[in-house]
């Protein structure tokens, strides 16, 4: 059976430039200014993760956690490595990644659900599923730029599981909204890996990692401090946590 994903040897480098010219002028009479530093923030990472498995991924702020969800899903490109997704990805990103402002919720839908590589008749048949799970029934045709983080997060969060993707990535998604909405999510999360979904999720919440996950991959300064049992990773990342505070 094959892996869901495979990271191999990943890095990632960011420029970040001290103070950058934008114009041609203030490139050619202040050049210096484009002198930039080269951040590496993933240091040549390897894990694989198998089809059906829940993987959370802990860390403290700045140690390539987002990044590496960005690479996963296509977002941005290793500098060096290589990454292998086998299957349909959906993303729980950037909130609202995707939504047009001055489109209407049911318009957004269409938009995003078309961006996970779904045929429009395909979501003909899942938006009615799409609009009950988030609760927007009396908002769906108001423009998303009206509505609530919230609201954004439940239009999201609904169009991403409702696209059957095989592998399903989350950055601390369910951080916003009420608490019976949280619940309902994680129920939801619950149900569909059951189904054999793949599930990567970035989240401070030890807790939950460990109630919803199989592993934990714990990253620091940019590589793999460890993999292994959540109960057992997450003690030792809380000793570490205590220690560097």
């Amino acid at each position: 059976m094959r892996n869901a994903i495979n990271v191999i040897d990943v890095y990632k480098n960011f420029k970040v430039y001290y103070d950058k010219g934008y114009s041609l002028k203030e490139k050619l009479l202040f050049w210096q200014r484009n002198k930039y530093e080269k951040r590496c923030v993933l240091k040549g990472i390897s894990f694989e993760v198998k089809k059906g498995e829940a993987v959370g991924i802990i860390g403290k702020n700045g140690c390539g956690k987002s990044t590496l969800l960005k690479l996963l899903s296509r977002i941005i490109y290793p500098t060096k490595g290589k990454i292998e997704m086998n299957g349909r990805v959906a993303s729980l990103i950037e909130l609202g990644a995707g939504f047009h402002p001055d489109m209407s919720g049911r318009e957004n839908i269409y938009i995003n659900a078309s961006i996970f590589g779904l045929s429009k008749k395909e979501i003909d048949n899942k938006l009615e599923d799409i609009i009950n799970f988030s609760e927007l029934q009396d908002f769906i045709d108001n423009p998303v730029r009206t509505y609530s983080s919230g609201m954004y997060m439940r239009l999201a969060f609904s169009v991403a599981i409702n696209v059957e993707a095989d592998i399903l990535l989350i950055d601390e998604i369910l951080a916003v909204g009420d608490i019976t909405f949280q619940l309902k999510c994680f129920n939801k999360l619950k149900e569909i890996k059951e189904k054999g979904t793949t599930i990567v999720i970035v989240s401070h919440s030890l807790e939950q990692i460990e109630e919803f996950c199989n592993k934990s991959i714990w990253i620091k300064d940019g590589l793999i401090e460890d993999i292994g049992s959540p109960i057992i990773i997450h003690e030792e990342y809380k000793k570490y946590m205590l220690k560097s505070n």
